[in-house]
């Protein structure tokens, strides 16, 4: 049997690029396992960006709601809050003990910021501790991640050797499952799709303000009559991973052809994300708009995950020479 873990930060609401490169396929990597996986939202490691509660909070009921939505079934998985297992936290502390600073500061997480150190707290710093902890805890096998975790994925790996060495097998040493057909989605300025970049396409959301969005996609300025190139325009790179095979095919054909404009395929595009989203954007909307039903969902799958979690902790605690009062939490 093999145990899936994976996590979304809740730095901002889901977009087209968590939705078909991470969510969707955590969710069918889940359905094909024998055991129940542990799919989290990372609210304690948004806040290494977020300084508002009330964004923090609306944040993470919309991932929890697009997680639903995309199909997750909570009475099969374990699904949570980072922040209602505290014992998370705990581990962390553990595991940053064992960590050597070279590490930590050659990771990409510090080494974007490192020339403006004054942006770089503690929790930043510790990042790869923390996302450690999030998949040690639960004795992970599977790690579903994209490629720009895969570093961080490594010092977990290194950083569950280190404490079996020095105190004896507790940790699995999880391996990554990386899906190299999905490609980075570009936003709408041509960039990566980023939350930090505010260039996303929110699917799920309201319908006037993606067709807005939509209609800033960045392009070339050539008139309607010239050939232009698929391969090189961002709105075809997404109706490619939205639209029907044959409608990619079409359209494809009438880049090369030309007489097409940029214009047609925006509203080409815009009509193949209603489409393709529709039965999640409404199951998104009935979701959202119960947030004691989210809530419920979220604390049933906190029990479970504490559950998990203290056979793992006190382990640990008694590893390590740690004495307390965790014993007592589940009796």
């Amino acid at each position: 049997m093999s145990r899936v873990l994976t996590g979304i930060q809740s730095s901002g609401k889901p977009h087209l690029g968590n939705l078909l490169g991470a969510i969707l396929p955590a969710i069918e990597l889940a359905e094909k396992q024998s055991e129940p996986a542990y799919l989290f939202i990372a609210d304690l490691h948004a806040l290494t960006v977020i300084r508002d509660a009330e964004t923090l909070r609306e944040n993470t009921y919309a991932v929890a709601a697009t997680w639903l939505a995309a199909g997750l079934d909570p009475e099969k998985h374990v699904f949570f809050r980072q922040s209602d297992v505290p014992e998370v936290c705990e581990l962390a502390w553990y595991l940053g003990c064992l960590t050597p600073y070279p590490m930590l500061a050659n990771a990409h997480s510090f080494k974007e910021k490192s020339g403006h150190l004054a942006e770089v707290s503690a929790g930043l710093f510790t990042y790869p501790v923390l996302m450690a902890a999030d998949i040690l805890l639960y004795q992970t096998d599977l790690v579903p991640v994209g490629k720009d975790q895969k570093q961080h994925l490594e010092i977990t790996r290194d950083i569950a050797g280190a404490f079996n060495r020095a105190y004896g097998e507790v940790f699995k040493l999880p391996e990554g499952i990386y899906r190299e057909e999905v490609m980075i989605l570009p936003g709408i300025d041509g960039r990566k799709m980023s939350k930090s970049y505010g260039n996303t396409l929110d699917p799920l959301g309201d319908l006037n303000e993606l067709y807005k969005r939509v209609k800033r996609i960045v392009t070339d300025a050539k008139p309607l009559d010239a050939p232009k190139d698929p391969e090189n325009c961002t709105i075809f790179k997404l109706y490619s991973v939205v639209a029907p095979p044959e409608a990619v095919e079409n359209m494809r054909e009438r880049y090369l052809s030309g007489g097409y404009g940029y214009g047609q395929a925006k509203e080409a595009l815009y009509e193949a994300l209603v489409q393709r989203f529709s039965a999640e954007r409404e199951a998104y909307h009935r979701w959202i708009s119960d947030k004691p039903a989210l809530e419920a969902i979220l604390q049933k799958g906190a029990e479970k995950a504490r559950a998990e979690a203290h056979k793992t902790l006190s382990r640990v605690r008694q590893k390590v020479g740690v004495q307390g009062a965790l014993s007592s939490i589940f009796s």
